[in-house]
C-alpha cells in the first residue's frame, strides 16, 4: 500500500506537522528524506531496509560516499543532501553558541563539538575560540594524526588565539577508539597549553576528550 493510501494519522509527514518530528522513528524521519520508495516498497519499507543494512540511522548519516551510493535507493544525489542537512545542523549549533555563553550552554558545546570530531576517522585536535564574555568566536582544527605532546605545539595555539584576539578557550580532541577517558598525554598536553596561554592572560576552560557517544570533561573531573 502507498503511503498516500494510509491514515493521515500515520503518515510521516502528516504525523510531524501534528506532533512535531521527535514523535516519528527513525524509519519515518528517514523516510521523510528519502521523499520517495522504490518499486514495490514504500518510503517508509525503504528507510527500514536501510536501517537494518547500516546498522541504524547514524551508521548511515556517518558511512562514506562510497558505501552510501552503494545501497539500493540510494545514489549520490541523496548523498550531497545528507552531507548539506548535517552540515546545516551543525551551523545551526554554532550559531547559537555564537549567541550565548559557552559557559552557560554545557550541553549544547558537548554536542557541537562532538557534531565536528565524534566521525573522523584519525585524531583531531581543535580550539573553541571564546571572546571575554565566553562567546564563540570560532572553532578551528589545528592537528591532526596521533595527538601527544610532540605532535601539538602551544606556539601555534597562542598564536591563533592571540590573532582572533580570544580570551578564553577550549580544547577538543576526539578518540577514534571511541574511548573517551583522557590519557597521560592528554593531561601532559593540556598542562602545557594552560602554562603557555596563561603567559598571555587567555584562559583555558576546558579540554574536552571525545568518543564514541561519550565526552569527558578535564573541568568536571577537576584536572584543570
Amino acid at each position: 500500500m502507498a503511503i498516500s493510501d494510509w491514515p493521515a494519522e500515520e503518515r510521516p509527514r502528516e504525523k510531524l506537522l501534528a506532533r512535531g518530528a521527535a514523535a516519528l522513528s527513525d524509519a519515518e524521519l528517514l523516510a521523510i528524506f528519502l521523499r520517495t520508495g522504490v518499486q514495490g516498497c514504500s518510503a517508509v519499507d525503504l528507510a527500514r531496509q536501510l536501517l537494518e543494512h547500516f546498522g541504524g540511522l547514524r551508521p548511515l548519516m556517518e558511512c562514506s560516499q562510497a558505501d552510501f551510493c552503494t545501497a539500493h535507493g540510494l545514489g549520490p544525489a541523496k548523498y550531497v543532501q545528507l552531507q548539506a542537512v548535517l552540515e546545516m545542523s551543525r551551523r545551526h549549533l554554532e550559531a547559537q553558541l555564537v549567541r550565548e555563553s559557552a559557559l552557560e550552554s554545557p550541553t549544547m558545546v558537548r554536542q557541537y563539538l562532538a557534531s565536528r570530531l565524534r566521525h573522523e576517522p584519525r585524531e583531531v585536535f581543535a580550539c573553541l575560540l571564546l571572546d571575554n564574555r565566553h562567546r564563540v568566536i570560532r572553532y578551528e582544527a589545528l592537528f591532526y594524526g596521533t595527538i601527544n605532546a610532540a605532535s601539538v605545539h602551544p606556539r601555534e595555539v597562542v598564536k591563533l588565539a592571540l590573532a582572533h584576539n580570544a580570551a578564553a578557550l577550549i580544547l577538543a580532541h576526539n578518540h577514534p577508539s571511541g574511548v573517551a577517558e583522557p590519557s597521560q598525554a592528554d593531561r601532559q598536553i593540556t598542562d602545557r597549553l594552560v602554562q603557555s596561554l596563561g603567559l598571555v592572560d587567555i584562559r583555558v576552560l576546558d579540554h574536552m576528550v571525545i568518543g564514541d557517544g561519550e565526552t569527558v570533561s578535564f573541568a568536571e573531573r577537576g584536572l584543570l
